[in-house]
Order: structure tokens, then C-alpha cells, then sequence
């Protein structure tokens, strides 16, 4: 008899239980561009539990809170595989520059530099709260650092036996990959068989080699070559970071270096790469200085600075490389935040030549540079390098596989000169690449900052706006979506973006951030809890 009455006790129940279960929030009335590159159609989001459930239409009555998203595309949260957060993150867990640019999730530990004990960091984010979702690569030059020191030299079987045991615990504590700045110190130092054996390790545990290559200038063809090897010999993925030409005499050869990489992916190596949509770099000061002129601590660089032979050689290498990138002195290199005199940011090397009161000359600046170096006790000094054309910015955008990212920190607001990509590396992407100069659509745009970077660092749930998958999700007008950030001003926030999410937090809300840290630490497929 229950039985048989059970079907009508649930048709009876049903409006309850339906009732009870109302979505936490649902996103009504925008344009959905789900992630997949496929064309925006109109549909409601519901969120329960921080989590997508429904991608459809969606009474109002059935959420406990509504946002009305007419006129408003709805995307998946950006997903910025290239930062470098450590110690700006915990000083503002907050992260407002990302945040007001769309950015929900971070990767972070690029360019070879990482913390050195990523269970303690992750702890610490975990304990204090961050409103972005992070995870983080093992740095080369980190763990070569606690190894070898400075030691320009390969390292010993037993160092390399060191670096792969410090690798290993690294992917077992959560770390999606492994990643290199072979351009700086020590990272510079290490050849292709130790880079290569170090990321076996990374493969083994299901990573992936992200690389700031050897060089963006003269010899870029012959660095990509490297990481395609890398790739080929450790059978790991390949992310090249911030893909560039560098070089003046090379503008437009980004052409063959794309071709490089889908080369290789038809070889069947799995090689992508990220860029920032400007047409100039950030990085330290000491990447102008020859590389074995760092080497081995800082007493031994101030001892080769203040020797008139070395110093003299070091600055003959200095002017060679000028001269080989069609540069007559180093007016393209801007100060973007020097502690010992503040008055230097936003100048560039040659301007600060001439307020110092300096001979005019590229000899006079190079030793500027070393004179720099040492008032800062050679501790970094960050720059802003304008080294690129728009030309090579655009074809590497209209690369289908590449992605987009900052390659920036979290920026105090005020603080410095920083390169603007801090606050407006994604919205320059909607605004100027896709809006004003149609370099790609929107849906395309939209692909390369949400599925894409999530597929590439096999972030599970991320990046598309699929039932199941977390719930960051970004509200922007097309029509608006801008980056107000620029070389002269670079502290300004992304205007547009007035709504995101994290984790099926608002984090931004009407334009104003709420202070919440919704966000998770994302561990690699290595992780042992």
C-alpha cells in the first residue's frame, strides 16, 4: 500500500522540498560566454554551495538573492597563470588589483622564484584568507639557491640528486609544476641536462614547465628551441611565459617563433604560451649586467664592480648589447621603484644620468647602472623596459594558443611606478585587442583567461561556467570594460568589471570590493595531504 501511494506522497511533497532547496544566488538576464570559445547566448547562472548548478533559465523566486546582469556579458572568473605574489599577497590578502581586473585565480611561482617551503606558505595563505584562489609552481632558481648558493658551475651528482629530492617534496606539498628564469642568476648558470632531469621529476607527478626562457632578444629562437627540447625530453607541457620579441632588429619575427611552437605541437609536444598585451617588459635592473658578473654572492659582484679591468669589461658587454638591439644609449629603460631615492621612479636610466648631472654618453649610463646597483646594496631593483613592437604584441595574441597573463605582483596603490599590466592586463585585452581594434572576439578573448590556462595547469573545476564547476564568475560591460592603468599613471583600477565572484562570493559588488577571501589554494595532482 506505501508502495503504491508513495508516488503521490511526492507529487504532494515536492513544492516543499523544491521550496527548501532555493539556490543561493542566481545571475539574471546577461549574455553567458561560458569559456569554451562558443558564442554568448542569454541564460541564468544558479550558485549553491559555491558552486554552478544550473546554466539556463531560472525563476527569481527559486534564489534567495538575485543579481540583474542586463546588458552584461557573464564569463568565468580570469584565470592569471603568470604572477609573482609571494609576499605581496600576504601583505594584502585582498589582491584589488587582480580582483578589479576579473582575476579569480592566480598561479603563481614563475620565473624560476617560488617560496622554498610551499606546505609552510600555503598554511599561511590558508590561515589568514585570500580572496583569489593561488596556485603555485617550485622555482628553479629557488631551489638551486638553497643548493648551490651563487655557484656558477653545473652541479654535482649529489646537488642535482639535492634539487630533485627538494622538486619532488614540492609536488608532493601541491606545486602544479615546475618553472625556470633562465635569464636570471642562478638560473642562467644551469644547461639544458639539468633543467631537463628536474623536470622528469615535475612529470612524474603530473606538472607542467613553465619557463621564463634564456633570451627574448637575439637568441629567442634558439631559448624557445630549448623549451621545446625540455618538452620533448622530459615529456612534460610546455608553458612558455610572457612570449616576446625583445629585440629591435628582430620586430615582426614573431611570426617564426609562433611557427617554433606549433612546429612542435604538431610533433606532438604539448607547448602553449602566455603574454601581456604592451609593448614593454618589467624585470629587474641586474638583467642588463652580463650574468657571470653575478655570480657567486654579493661581495664577489661589488668586488668586479669597483676592479677598473672587470668594470670595464663588464660595461664593454653592456654597450655590445646596445649596440646589437639598435639602441644608442638607455633611454628605454625606466626606474619603477628604487628605495634609495624614490625621486628616480618613473625615470628613465638616461633621464637620471642627466639629473645626477652626468656626461651624455651610453658609457656614462652603463656605469650609472652598476652605480645604482650598489647604493641599493644590490638588492632588487625594478624596471620597466619599452623593448617590443605592437605588431609582434598582436600576432602572439591572435595565436589561438596563447593565453593571457600579468607577470605582476599585488600593487600597493601609490606605491612605486609599476608597469601598468598590475591593474590592467585584462581589460586591455577586452577594451583595446578585442573592442577598438578587433584582434580577436570577445568569445575568443574570453577562451585564452578562463578555459585555456585552466586546462593548462589542470585546474579541475575552473574556467568554464558549467554546473559543477566553482562558481567564479566575472560581470563586465562590453561596451565600457577598460584599463585606465598607463606608464605615466599606473595606479589605476580596471573601470567595467562590476561584479566578481569567487568560490560563489562577491568579492567585487557594484564595482566595489568587499573586502571577503573566499578564495582556495589549488594543489597540483601530485599533492599528499
Amino acid at each position: 500500500m506505501l508502495i503504491r501511494l508513495l508516488p503521490l506522497l511526492i507529487c504532494f511533497l515536492f513544492p516543499f522540498l523544491t521550496q527548501a532547496q532555493l539556490y543561493d544566488l542566481v545571475i539574471k538576464n546577461g549574455r553567458v560566454v561560458d569559456g569554451t570559445g562558443n558564442p554568448w547566448v542569454y541564460a541564468d547562472v544558479a550558485i549553491q554551495n559555491g558552486r554552478i548548478v544550473r546554466v539556463g533559465m531560472v525563476p527569481a523566486t527559486d534564489a534567495i538573492r538575485t543579481i540583474d546582469a542586463t546588458g552584461l556579458i557573464v564569463a568565468p572568473g580570469f584565470i592569471d597563470v603568470h604572477t609573482h605574489v609571494e609576499g605581496s599577497l600576504e601583505a594584502q590578502p585582498g589582491a584589488p588589483n587582480f580582483i578589479h581586473d576579473g582575476v579569480t585565480t592566480l598561479i603563481t611561482g614563475n620565473c624560476g622564484g617560488s617560496s622554498a617551503n610551499l606546505r609552510t606558505y600555503f598554511d599561511t595563505l590558508r590561515t589568514q584568507g585570500i580572496s583569489v584562489n593561488l596556485g603555485s609552481l617550485i622555482g628553479h632558481n629557488t631551489v638551486r639557491m638553497r643548493v648551490m648558493k651563487m655557484a656558477f658551475r653545473e652541479p654535482t651528482a649529489r646537488e642535482q640528486s639535492e634539487m630533485e629530492a627538494l622538486i619532488e617534496q614540492a609536488m608532493k606539498d601541491g606545486a602544479v609544476g615546475l618553472s625556470t628564469g633562465l635569464i636570471y642568476t642562478p638560473g642562467t648558470y644551469a644547461r639544458t641536462p639539468e633543467v631537463v632531469n628536474l623536470a622528469k621529476i615535475a612529470s612524474r607527478y603530473g606538472g607542467v614547465y613553465a619557463s621564463h626562457i634564456r633570451n627574448e632578444g637575439q637568441n629567442v629562437k634558439q631559448a624557445v628551441e630549448e623549451a621545446i627540447l625540455i618538452s620533448r625530453e622530459a615529456k612534460i607541457p610546455v608553458e612558455i611565459s610572457h612570449f616576446k620579441v625583445a629585440s629591435k632588429p628582430l620586430w615582426g619575427k614573431s611570426t617564426e617563433t609562433v611557427e617554433l611552437v606549433e612546429a612542435a605541437r604538431r610533433e606532438g609536444l604539448d607547448v602553449t604560451v602566455d603574454q601581456y598585451p604592451y609593448t614593454a617588459s618589467s624585470t629587474s635592473l641586474e638583467s642588463i649586467v652580463p650574468s657571470w658578473a653575478l655570480a657567486d654572492g654579493d661581495s664577489a659582484v661589488l668586488n668586479r664592480f669597483r676592479d677598473p679591468a672587470t668594470r670595464a669589461k663588464i660595461k664593454a658587454e653592456m654597450l655590445d648589447g646596445l649596440a646589437k638591439n639598435l639602441r644608442k644609449n638607455y633611454e628605454y629603460a625606466v626606474v619603477a621603484s628604487y628605495k634609495p631615492d624614490t625621486t628616480f621612479n618613473g625615470l628613465s636610466i638616461s633621464a637620471i644620468n642627466q639629473k645626477v648631472g652626468r656626461k651624455k654618453s651610453a658609457a656614462v649610463e652603463a656605469d650609472l647602472i652598476m652605480d645604482l646597483m650598489e647604493r641599493a646594496n644590490l638588492k632588487r631593483i625594478q624596471m620597466v623596459y619599452h623593448t617590443m613592437s605592437e605588431t609582434d604584441v598582436e600576432t602572439i595574441m591572435r595565436y589561438p594558443n596563447t593565453m593571457i597573463a600579468s607577470d605582476a605582483g599585488v600593487a600597493r596603490l601609490g606605491a612605486g611606478m609599476p608597469h601598468p599590466r598590475a591593474y590592467g592586463t585584462n581589460a586591455r585585452v577586452l577594451g583595446r585587442y578585442v573592442r577598438e581594434r578587433h584582434v580577436i572576439p570577445l568569445e575568443e578573448a574570453i577562451r585564452r583567461m578562463t578555459s585555456l590556462p585552466a586546462q593548462r595547469f589542470r585546474l579541475q573545476d575552473r574556467g568554464l561556467l558549467r554546473p559543477g564547476y566553482a562558481a567564479d564568475i566575472v560581470l563586465f560591460d562590453e561596451k565600457t570594460v577598460s584599463d585606465k592603468a598607463t606608464y605615466d599613471q599606473p595606479h589605476a583600477y580596471t573601470t567595467g568589471i562590476s561584479w566578481v565572484l569567487v568560490n560563489g562570493t562577491p568579492v567585487v559588488e557594484n564595482n566595489l570590493h568587499t573586502g571577503k577571501r573566499p578564495g582556495q589554494l589549488l594543489m597540483g595532482p601530485g599533492y599528499l595531504n
